[in-house]
């Protein structure tokens, strides 16, 4: 039996579905109050990224893509995922000119962040990009991204009125609102 924090206990773990990017598990347990339970676990085996790219006058991209599990459009910033072994920042530089097209000289980490910690381990690192140059978009045959350059306060309007619901984004944004309340003044 293994032992976990809060005492919770695992009996049994098996391996009900797994691909490239996700391993799902049902777990038998034993409850922090001693009952028996089940648990449904989503091992993400990508770190997810973010990217908020912002210039010198304040604006910001977003991406517009389809996200099949929703069967919808979103606006987000522009994200993607950092395989085990590679540095956070480096997937943050090829996402951004991925989806957008755009390099940057300046970085820096902006937060991390757990995305649904109820029944998955998915783990994210957000970055913001300053001194912005043109690089190539190369999108991935997943990918059907539209972009829009807008000011930061027009996505943070997106963010408020739910027009934008991606949670890496939303975090992002708001965090990069209150770091930068000039632009918004």
């Amino acid at each position: 039996m293994n032992e976990k924090i809060g005492g919770w206990k695992t009996k049994t773990s098996q391996v009900m579905y797994e691909n490239p990017w996700i391993k799902v598990s049902h777990e038998e347990v034993i409850t922090p109050k001693g009952t028996d339970g089940i648990y449904g676990v989503v091992h993400f085996k990508n770190t997810a990224i973010g990217v908020v790219p912002i210039d010198q006058d304040g604006n910001i991209w977003l991406v517009k893509q389809s996200r099949y599990s929703l069967n919808q459009y979103t606006w987000e910033i522009p994200e993607g995922g950092c395989p085990q072994g590679e540095n956070p920042l480096d997937a943050a530089k090829r996402e951004l000119e991925e989806e957008v097209g755009l390099r940057a000289n300046q970085w820096q980490q902006l937060m991390t962040m757990h995305l649904s910690n109820s029944v998955t381990d998915e783990y994210c690192v957000v970055f913001v990009a300053r001194d912005l140059f043109a690089g190539q978009q190369q999108l991935e045959a997943t990918e059907d991204i539209e972009y829009k350059k807008l000011p930061l306060q027009d996505a943070i309007a997106m963010v408020l009125s739910g027009e934008i619901t991606d949670a890496i984004s939303v975090a992002a944004l708001l965090r990069v609102a209150l770091d930068l309340k000039d632009y918004l003044e």
